[in-house]
């Protein structure tokens, strides 16, 4: 059975759909405990950026939430140790499985497949699933709950933040800060470089003056080599995305 996620014959990826690749587990039950006690992850903290803290509707279109998304759990990896980019290539630096089983799966997928290490590649066929990944993720941990939504003959599902003033919390730390000219955290640089590659970065900062836009360029400009190079590619396949949009 072809386990490749549908939709993933990006032109980035034409070849990744024909590799068999392992796939996450069936959704499990969810696990007993305060979500409050988990660490923080950048693909659940920017997919509360990305979509409303009451409603759960998003705040992108769809394109740019799931390269933001792809790029974030990259990004993970690249925190864990497990992989870096250098230019517009991602490497493998360390095959041991991670803890988090999203990590693993996106790990796993990367070592299966060692011909393929372009960066835009790897967005594009990321992002066929993560927006469902990560959900999944942030519902084990308590902190999301599907929905449906829309007339019953075309109901979709949308993850409504299981607390507001938790999902709220990234919007306005990362907010506040910009605003106040404070100096981000690694973990904040990286959210507010993806906000800023998937053009959320206007809305977070709508009504702020000019000089705090600046200072939020300013501090991911500042970001380390292998996260600047990850975010390039990314504001590439998203302006590329916006562009088709705009002309179809």
């Amino acid at each position: 059975m072809n386990t490749t996620p549908p939709g993933a014959a990006d032109d980035h990826a034409p070849h990744l759909r024909e590799h068999r690749v392992p796939v996450e587990p069936a959704r499990p039950v969810r696990a007993v405990g305060s979500a409050a006690a988990q660490p923080a992850r950048l693909a659940d903290e920017f997919f509360y950026l990305a979509h409303d803290d009451q409603t759960g509707r998003s705040r992108l279109f769809e394109s740019a939430t799931a390269h933001g998304l792809a790029a974030a759990l990259l990004a993970e990896l690249c925190w864990e140790g497990r992989i870096t980019f250098v230019g517009r290539q991602v490497r493998v630096t360390d095959v041991s499985p991670p803890r988090d089983w999203l990590q693993h799966l996106v790990l796993d997928r990367l070592v299966a497949e060692p011909r393929h290490t372009a960066t835009r590649t790897w967005l594009a066929f990321l992002g066929t699933t993560a927006h469902e990944q990560v959900a999944t993720r942030m519902w084990q941990l308590g902190l999301l709950r599907p929905e449906q939504v829309g007339r019953l003959w075309r109901q979709r599902t949308v993850y409504v933040p299981a607390d507001m003033n938790t999902a709220a919390w990234s919007w306005a730390r990362l907010s506040y800060q910009l605003r106040n000219h404070q100096r981000l955290n690694a973990f904040d640089i990286a959210l507010a470089g993806i906000a800023v590659h998937t053009q959320l970065d206007p809305i977070l900062l709508d009504g702020a003056p000019l000089s705090a836009r600046a200072f939020l360029r300013r501090q991911v400009e500042q970001a380390p080599l292998p996260l600047r190079d990850l975010l390039a590619d990314l504001g590439a396949v998203v302006g590329g995305a916006v562009l088709s949009h705009r002309t179809s």
